[in-house]
């Protein structure tokens, strides 16, 4: 019985150490991290988890310890930008992320992986500038996964993509910028539409200088199933159909077409290719109606003239 009574003794000497050894090896972490020894006060930090992970005493302890350290690296990854040390940044600063997303602080793996894609961002800013899209597409890529709201980056990557020919890879990336509807994106939304813009253009440009207008419309369909109300692929599948004088498929299309632009312009020109649907198909009066309603842009003075030989 007294041999019990020892052990028993025992092991609550040994709980009450192992109490005392967490909080002295937290006392030194925090000291560490006090003096900017953030690759100390790490090392400490994860002994503290260690050492503590099956002690209810010490639960207090390990879930502080389980907040900073990710913060520990974040801050060694910034002492290492300043330096100018983009490896060694890029490493630390991945690690705060992972660390902070295996202990469930979601904000801090966000600010961790914002520097980790700014990092990537410098590190192809060279190979962009220089036009060497392969290897600057290759790095971004990276920066992209570890924060997509990085819209500046995002723009590089997809004029990256579109340069090597990869034209629906850059379209997927321009989308996601542009569907971007908070203030601070603006900026990089509208230039996501202006260079969605050019490059298509210069995409349906080639291919209607080969007559392909199936290969427009194939292009427009892939895009337009990602985002059934793209004004930008409403308008190219419309015109490949009318170029490809299949009116009935203008005229099943024209509505979706004319609802999914914001400018007049555009819209008008939709209204002139659904009246010059209706025009050959000898429907007059629906004719009549839709050229009535181009009131913008170049497509006004043709529908104009259309409506003078309708009305005689």
């Amino acid at each position: 019985m007294k041999k019990l009574f020892v052990s028993v003794f025992a092991l609550m000497t040994a709980m009450s150490l192992s109490a005392q050894d967490v909080t002295a090896v937290y006392n030194e972490a925090a000291a560490a991290y006090g003096a900017k020894d953030y690759a100390g006060a790490a090392a400490k930090f994860e002994q503290v988890i260690e050492l503590g992970m099956d002690n209810e005493e010490a639960a207090s302890l390990v879930a502080t310890a389980k907040t900073t350290i990710p913060k520990c690296y974040f801050m060694q990854g910034g002492a290492y930008l300043k330096a100018q040390n983009y490896e060694a940044a890029l490493t630390s600063f991945t690690k705060s992320a992972e660390l902070a997303e295996l202990y469930g602080d979601m904000t801090q793996m966000a600010k961790s992986n914002g520097w980790v894609a700014k990092i990537y961002q410098i590190q192809g800013g060279d190979a962009f500038n220089n036009k060497d899209y392969a290897t600057a597409a290759s790095v971004f890529e990276k920066g992209y996964k570890a924060d997509p709201d990085n819209t500046s980056m995002a723009l590089n990557l997809a004029m990256s993509y579109c340069e090597m020919g990869e034209y629906e890879k850059g379209m997927d990336i321009y989308e996601a910028v542009a569907a971007k509807t908070h203030p601070k994106y603006a900026e990089d939304a509208a230039k996501a539409k202006e260079m969605m813009a050019l490059y298509t253009n210069n995409k349906v440009a080639e291919m209607q200088g080969a007559g392909d207008f199936d290969g427009i419309i194939t292009l427009a369909d892939a895009q337009l199933e990602k985002n059934p109300t793209s004004a930008l692929f409403q308008n190219v599948r419309l015109q490949a159909y009318a170029n490809k004088k299949d009116y009935d498929k203008v005229i099943e299309l024209a509505q979706a077409a004319i609802d999914a632009q914001t400018d007049e312009e555009d819209k008008s020109l939709m209204y002139y290719l659904l009246g010059a649907a209706y025009n050959a198909k000898e429907m007059k009066a629906q004719a009549i109606d839709a050229f009535q309603k181009v009131t913008a842009g170049a497509a006004a003075e043709s529908a104009k003239a259309a409506l003078t030989e309708l009305t005689k």
